[in-house]
């Protein structure tokens, strides 16, 4: 008998059952606490047990919570023959504030496979005394609490910035005022917020200009941002946003504005069982914002118009009109500035139409670092002359264009055929240039004399004198 071959086979054999045995595989998700304190940290935790992990899709994002840092384990077992493992990779949370948030159901791609979680309602309550009490103090013989304790600063590699996009703009022109903390992705210092909406409030009222209409972006959570400037890897965490757009051309100045970050120290002599960490605070400064604002170029429309970059669409319900009968024509500018601004045409007078008050939706975007949208304007037209019109003619909208420079005119590119008879003299509407409200304006409110024959006046007051007499004795007579 050969009993290397045997001995070869069950070796082969033990191996394989041991394998088959390692190869009962799970992948679960599991949530932390869902009661916190505010200066604690929520965790979604994902296992796998019994392969090997090889990579994951990113971490839900939870209202109210900005991720801090991962953390991850690993350990495996050899028991009675049986080989398991275990890998667990954390994500943490922290709180922007105080209240109830609610972590929608979700799901992650962990090693290809889809892992589902019903997701949960985390409350978030005070600050909590995160100090913890060395339970072998006495038996090493260190003082309760870490009272000997020293805890020593460790160097931040963080700014807090407020920019905007723009230094130099013209009356109307938007400019983009963003409020950011960045933190080195080589940072060793860790950093928490520290009551950002109170902190939030104070700054917006130093550094908001006010002759200055605004479009916020409205921020309700703080999420990571990775970036790089001048080559550096940052994360960043805006907390503010908005577009403002000048009034009037006096220059804006955004004065220095602080926020104060808790920034922890820790142990000089680090212990397994004590306290670690010291909470502490660091005011970290922005720099002062200078913005020019120019005034427009010389124009009669120059108070009237809007400032931006803008292009024209527009629609009529038919191209052949037939007078008497209204139809639907729209008029919309959409492009880049301040759409909620934008205010109805003012139409010239004639007796070729009738135009009814516009019906007016607007969308705007706030988005990419930029405000813009739509302002549409649908009328009711009713023609009462025939012939052919360039709407051009009614239709126009002048605004000024800060790429150009210069002023330049969105104008209708239709012309319409009228068919029909004449309905000018139909100059009773509800409406138009012409129409009867108009007309009233300009009527004369004197008395005027209607040329009666002198001789039909006088026999008018004496019959008059004749009927008051004959009254007077009737009344008499029924008295006596």
């Amino acid at each position: 008998m050969n009993y290397s071959k045997v001995t070869s086979v069950l070796i082969f054999s033990i191996l394989s059952i041991v394998h088959i045995e390692a190869y009962c595989q799970n992948i679960s998700i599991k949530l932390g606490r869902a009661t916190i304190g505010v200066n604690e940290t929520f965790q979604i935790t994902f296992t796998v047990e019994n392969e090997r992990f090889v990579e994951n899709s990113p971490f839900p994002e939870i209202a109210g919570f900005i991720q801090q840092g991962t953390s991850s384990s690993k350990a495996t077992n050899y028991v009675n023959g049986k080989i398991s493992s275990k890998e667990s990779v954390t994500q943490n949370y922290l709180p922007t504030g105080q209240g109830t948030f609610v972590l929608q159901a979700f799901s992650m791609e962990i090693n290809g496979k889809k892992v589902s979680s019903p997701g949960t309602t985390i409350k978030v309550g005070p600050a909590v005394n995160q100090q913890k009490q060395d339970p072998f103090a006495e038996f090493w013989g260190a003082g309760r609490d870490n009272d000997n304790q020293q805890f020593v600063n460790v160097q931040d590699d963080a700014f807090f910035a407020i920019t905007s996009n723009k230094k130099k703009i013209y009356v109307g022109e938007s400019f983009n005022l963003s409020i950011s903390f960045y933190i080195s992705l080589k940072n060793r210092a860790k950093m928490d917020f520290y009551k950002i909406s109170d902190q939030l409030g104070e700054i917006l009222k130093k550094v908001k200009p006010d002759n200055c209409w605004e479009e916020n972006f409205g921020i309700d959570q703080i999420n990571p941002e990775y970036i790089t400037l001048n080559g550096k890897q940052y994360t960043q965490y805006k907390i503010y946003q908005a577009s403002f757009f000048p009034l009037t051309s006096k220059d804006i100045e955004i004065p220095s504005a602080g926020l104060k970050m808790i920034k922890y120290k820790v142990a000089k002599n680090p212990s397994f069982f004590g306290r670690n960490m010291q909470e502490d605070y660091k005011n970290f400064y922005s720099k002062p914002i200078n913005i020019t604002v120019m005034d427009l170029p010389e124009n009669p429309l120059k108070s009237m118009v809007n400032v931006g970059n803008y292009q024209l669409n527009e629609k009529i319900s038919a191209n052949i009109l037939e007078t008497g009968k209204s139809y639907q024509y729209q008029f919309t500018i959409s492009g880049e500035g301040n759409v909620a601004a934008i205010k109805p045409i003012l139409l010239p007078k004639g007796k070729d139409f009738d135009f009814y008050p516009p019906a007016i939706s607007q969308k705007v975007n706030r988005a990419n670092n930029r405000v813009f949208g739509y302002k549409s304007f649908r009328y009711q037209i009713q023609p009462r002359e025939p012939g052919e019109y360039n709407l051009s003619d009614y239709f126009k909208w002048v605004y000024f264009n800060t790429k150009t420079g210069k002023y330049e005119t969105l104008e209708s590119d239709l012309i319409v055929q009228v068919i029909g008879e004449s309905k000018k003299e139909n100059i009773i509407s509800s409406s138009g240039p012409t129409g009867f409200y108009e007309e009233i304006d300009n009527a004369s409110n004197n008395l005027s004399n209607r040329n009666t024959p002198y001789w039909f006046t006088i026999g008018a007051n004496i019959s008059l004198v004749v009927i008051l007499i004959t009254l007077g004795i009737v009344a008499t007579r029924r008295n006596a």
